[in-house]
C-alpha cells in the first residue's frame, strides 16, 4: 500500500516537475533583470562606498538564490551544492546587512560613540544612585540581554560577535555537510541520530537565532537614528530571504519526515527550491523599492563639491490678493556617474579586506577566554602538584660535633659536621 501511494505520487511529481521548472524559469528571468538593473544602478552612482558596497553584497543574494534554485529544481543531482553554496552566501548577507547599518551610522566609532551617548542618558540617574556598584560592576551577557545600552562599546563588540560568528559556522556547516555527503553520512532532511543532518541543523539553527537576536537589540538601540533609511522595511525584507527560506526547508523537512510527502526522489529539495524561485521574484520586485539607487544619485551641494549639475527649487505661492511668497530650497548636486569597473574593485577589495579583519579579529575574542581558562587550569594544577602529600618539604639536620685534643703544648681541635636531608647524608671532617 506505502510503495502503490509512492509511486503514485513520483508520477505526479515527474508530471508536475517540467511546469514547475517553466513557472520557476521565469520567476527566476523576473529575478535576475530586476536584481541586475538594481545593481547596475548602485555601481553607476556610487557616491556613498561605505554604504553601497554592502547595499550591493545584499543585492547580490536574489540571484545567487534563484540561479542555484533553478538549477537543483532542473537537475536534482546539483542539490547538494547548490544549497552549501546558498548557505554561504547567505552568511555574507547577513554580514553585509550589519554593516550597511553601521555604515549608515557613520562607522563604527561613531556608533560606539553614539551608544555610550544614548547609555549615559538612559541610566544617569542609576548611576548616581548606585555608582559605587556601577564602579565595580564587571559585564557579562547578561547585560546585552537584560540591559542593551549599559556600554556602547560592549553591545557594539557582542552584536558584531554574534553577526560573524554565524557567517563562520553556516560556511564552517556547510562544507561540513559536503564532506558528510561525499561519505554518505550527511542525510539531508533525515533527523535520525546515525546522520549529521539534525546535528548540523541545531547549531546553524542555535546560531542564526543569536545573530537575529544580536541584530534586533542593535535596532532596537538604534532605528531612531537610521529613520532617514526608512530601516523597518529594509529589515523585514532582508530577514524575510534569510530566515523564512531556512525556517521554510525545515519545515518542509518535518512534513517528509512524518510520512505526509515521499522523501525519496528529491521531492523535499524540489519543492524548497520551487518556492524559492518564486520568492525571489517577489524580493527583487520590494528590492527595486526598498534599496533604491535614488538617492544615492543627488547629493546636497555642501556635501559634494565635484558634481555633474545641480538642481536647485524654488516654490512660489500665490494669494487672492496677487502677493507672492517664494521658498528656496537647498540645492542638490548629480553625483557624477562612476565607472563600474572601479566600483566593482572597491566592492570586492573593500568588502574582502572587512571579511577578513573581522574574521580574525571574532576568532582572537573567541580564543582569548579559552587561553585564559587553559592558563587557570595550568595554575590550579600547579597548586594542587605543591600541595601534594607525596612531595615531602626538604627538612636538613646539621649535627655539629667538636672534639679538642691537647697534646704536650698543642691543642688540636678535631670538628665533625654531619648534614642530612630526605636524599642525601654528607659528613665532613675539619
Amino acid at each position: 500500500m506505502a510503495f502503490d501511494r509512492i509511486s503514485n505520487f513520483e508520477g505526479v511529481y515527474a508530471n508536475l516537475h517540467t511546469p514547475a521548472v517553466i513557472v520557476g524559469g521565469v520567476c527566476v528571468l523576473i529575478a535576475l533583470v530586476l536584481s541586475t538593473i538594481l545593481i547596475l544602478q548602485h555601481l553607476q552612482s556610487y557616491s556613498k562606498p561605505a554604504e553601497q558596497k554592502w547595499i550591493i553584497g545584499i543585492l547580490f543574494m536574489v540571484p545567487v538564490y534563484a540561479t542555484e534554485s533553478i538549477i537543483s529544481l532542473w537537475n536534482s543531482r546539483f542539490s547538494i551544492v547548490c544549497d552549501i553554496l546558498r548557505n554561504c552566501y547567505e552568511a555574507f548577507a547577513l554580514y553585509s546587512f550589519w554593516h550597511y547599518l553601521v555604515a549608515c551610522l557613520g562607522g563604527g566609532k561613531r556608533v560606539v560613540e553614539l551608544l555610550d551617548n544614548a547609555a549615559r542618558k538612559e541610566i544617569s540617574e542609576k548611576l548616581l544612585e548606585e555608582e559605587d556598584k556601577e564602579a565595580q560592576h564587571q559585564h557579562s551577557l547578561g547585560d546585552f540581554v537584560f540591559r542593551p545600552t549599559l556600554d556602547g562599546k560592549y553591545l557594539y563588540t557582542i552584536a558584531k560577535f554574534g553577526v560573524v560568528q554565524y557567517m563562520i559556522l553556516k560556511t564552517l556547516c556547510a562544507f561540513l555537510a559536503l564532506l558528510l555527503e561525499i561519505f554518505g553520512a550527511y542525510g539531508d532532511g533525515e533527523f535520525k541520530w546515525y546522520y549529521g543532518y539534525p546535528y548540523i541543523a541545531i547549531v546553524i539553527n542555535f546560531s542564526q537565532m543569536w545573530a537575529l537576536y544580536c541584530l534586533i537589540k542593535f535596532y532596537n538601540v538604534t532605528h531612531h537614528r537610521l529613520q532617514a533609511i526608512k530601516p523597518l522595511s529594509k529589515f523585514i525584507s532582508f530577514k524575510a530571504i534569510v530566515f523564512a527560506t531556512w525556517w521554510q526547508g525545515i519545515g518542509i523537512a518535518l512534513i517528509c519526515d512524518f510520512d505526509i510527502l515521499p522523501k525519496q526522489g528529491k521531492v523535499q529539495n524540489g519543492i524548497q527550491d520551487f518556492l524559492i524561485c518564486v520568492e525571489m521574484a517577489i524580493a527583487a520586485v520590494a528590492h527595486v523599492f526598498v534599496f533604491s539607487a535614488e538617492t544615492y544619485k543627488y547629493l546636497p551641494v555642501s556635501e559634494h563639491c565635484r558634481f555633474a549639475s545641480v538642481d536647485s527649487k524654488t516654490e512660489v505661492t500665490l494669494d487672492k490678493n496677487g502677493s507672492s511668497a517664494a521658498e528656496q530650497k537647498e540645492a542638490q548636486a548629480v553625483s557624477p556617474r562612476t565607472r563600474i569597473a572601479e566600483s566593482v574593485q572597491d566592492v570586492v577589495l573593500g568588502g574582502g579586506e572587512h571579511v577578513v579583519k573581522d574574521v580574525a579579529s571574532i576568532i582572537s575574542q573567541a580564543m582569548e577566554p579559552v587561553e585564559k581558562s587553559v592558563n587557570k587550569i595550568q595554575e590550579s594544577l600547579h597548586h594542587i602538584s605543591l600541595r601534594s602529600p607525596t612531595r615531602k618539604e626538604a627538612e636538613i639536620k646539621a649535627n655539629v660535633h667538636v672534639t679538642e685534643n691537647v697534646v704536650g703544648e698543642k691543642s688540636i681541635v678535631d670538628t665533625e659536621i654531619k648534614v642530612e636531608c630526605a636524599t642525601c647524608s654528607l659528613d665532613y671532617r675539619l
